[in-house]
């Protein structure tokens, strides 16, 4: 059984804490495909993760404590990027206008295999960053093309076997990013058993079939060099299984997941309803 979480808002809409409480009522693996984080908005977390030589964010690093099952949060997570601010103007490689993408570490680190670093060849890596990082093995790219081409050749293998991993796990939950509608297109759309699209106060849920079919027909945008679906122009084409109000959370509630999966029960239910219907 897969559930997806997305979110209908683009920053802040709580997919993670409802991730979270979800992995504790449900016991099942946690995932997520694609995250980033900003060196200077997310400081702390950068340092924590560069302090060991490592590229991960904290929403991939609550999940990875939440599973329970001891794997590093690049284990969950195969791609993160890792972002600046663009005070000065102009569009950048990805056509930013407020941010620009320094470096990209592609695949889950275990004891057998290193990840793969991508650095944008076109600004200036901060020296926090290229002295904690092996960038001196990074491949550059300059173009959105020549990072379309690393995509394919690195990126989508590292999403495949994610996919495939997941295909053959009991319980998963796979949480997405940003406000993007599929952040695992390597995964069959007939895999995902329901889904919760999560924004401030509320979730809404969906079974997958129907949801995937939606994805399929809605329009695409420009995100991040790509063309992707999101999230609030699927769900207009949908209605949802139910409307679940989610109460607010102070600080040492997102801290606890069995905290969170009792004050979201009523969601879980509606979401794990909605996958048994399958």
């Amino acid at each position: 059984m897969i559930l997806l979480v997305v979110g209908s808002d683009r920053v802040d809409a709580g997919k993670t804490t409802f991730s979270v409480g979800l992995l504790e009522r449900t016991g099942a693996v946690g995932s997520k495909p694609r995250a980033g984080n900003d060196y200077w908005f997310d400081h702390d977390d950068c340092r924590r993760a560069l302090g060991n030589g490592r590229l991960y964010g904290k929403d991939a690093a609550r999940l990875a404590t939440a599973e329970g099952r001891g794997r590093p949060p690049e284990q969950l997570n195969p791609v993160h990027r890792l972002w600046q601010p663009a005070p000065g103007g102009g569009t950048g490689l990805l056509g930013k206008t407020d941010r620009e993408f320094l470096v990209d570490r592609v695949g889950r680190v275990d004891n057998a295999a290193e990840p793969t670093f991508v650095r944008n060849a076109t600004v200036d890596v901060p020296d926090g960053v290229s002295s904690a990082l092996p960038l001196e093995d990074a491949i550059p790219v300059e173009t959105v093309d020549e990072l379309n081409d690393v995509v394919a050749e690195r990126y989508v293998p590292a999403f495949e076997e994610l996919a495939a991993e997941l295909e053959t796990t009991e319980v998963a939950v796979v949480e997405s990013y940003s406000d993007i509608a599929r952040p695992l297109t390597s995964l069959e759309p007939a895999e995902i058993d329901a889904v919760a699209a999560v924004e401030p106060g509320r979730a809404r849920i969906y079974q997958g079939d129907r949801y995937c079919r939606a994805c399929e027909v809605a329009s695409s945008s420009p995100k991040d060099g790509t063309l992707e679906k999101r999230v609030p122009t699927v769900l207009d084409y949908l209605d949802p299984l139910e409307r679940v109000q989610l109460p607010p959370l102070g600080g040492e509630e997102r801290e606890d997941p069995a905290r969170i999966a009792e004050a979201y029960a009523d969601a879980y239910d509606a979401l794990l309803d909605a996958a048994g219907r399958v």
